[in-house]
């Protein structure tokens, strides 16, 4: 095991991301990556009554070449920022922690940010805080292909991809969610999901969600 991880740009991403921070001495934050639609880097899965939600950021479209992840502009297109708010709302009003981080967590979404990237960065530094983390987080100053002595999560945490299959230190911890009568348990949604339903407690399911063979290694 390394104490180094490489991960990608998420917005609000899934509970595996967030074990990686958790666990990781050093986090490198790519930021050269080619921009690529379907990915964590724009969208994140909460829970609604009716199941998995998707809630996408819309991005400007670029000419050209493809776009690094540094470069993507976040579109005002669709009022998104007051529908996804919404969807936040109503997913997690009756949930345990919303209303002790509502004021804060909106002002995400009445501030207008201009790039993805620093946007992406900004909610993933603020839920680090809440939940009492702290990663070593660097930003990448260009591509690196295979990195030397580190884990490279940048492509494996997708959401077409099953965590089951690609990352064999992620176990997901069950934890109280609003709509578990309806839903059963949803493993792996977004860190909001986890931290609006255990506030606090948030780390513990972090840390369970970690196999026991890194949990040794960090031990």
């Amino acid at each position: 095991m390394t104490e180094r991880v490489f991960l990608g740009s998420t917005y609000l991403g899934p509970v595996e991301y967030y074990t990686k921070l958790y666990a990781y001495g050093e986090v490198w934050l790519e930021r050269y990556d080619h921009y690529i639609k379907q990915t964590y880097r724009n969208r994140c899965v909460i829970e609604s009554a009716g199941g998995p939600l998707v809630l996408t950021v819309p991005t400007e479209k670029e000419d050209g070449l493809k776009c690094l992840m540094k470069d993507v502009r976040i579109s005002d297109h669709g009022n998104w920022r007051h529908m996804h708010w919404n969807a936040f709302v109503a997913s997690y009003r009756h949930s345990p922690f919303f209303d002790y981080y509502a004021d804060e967590f909106q002002r995400f979404f009445t501030r207008k940010f201009d790039f993805l990237f620093d946007f992406n960065l900004e909610l993933c530094q603020w839920v680090c805080e809440q939940i009492d983390i702290h990663p070593e987080i660097r930003l990448t100053d260009d591509y690196v292909k295979m990195p030397d002595d580190a884990d490279d999560y940048r492509d494996l945490i997708h959401p077409k991809r099953d965590y089951r299959d690609c990352d064999r230190n992620f176990i997901p911890e069950p934890y109280y969610q609003v709509f578990t009568g309806k839903n059963g348990f949803l493993p792996n949604l977004s860190v909001a999901d986890l931290l609006f339903n255990m506030g606090p407690e948030s780390i513990l399911v972090l840390r369970d969600s970690i196999a026991k063979n890194r949990l040794d290694h960090l031990q």
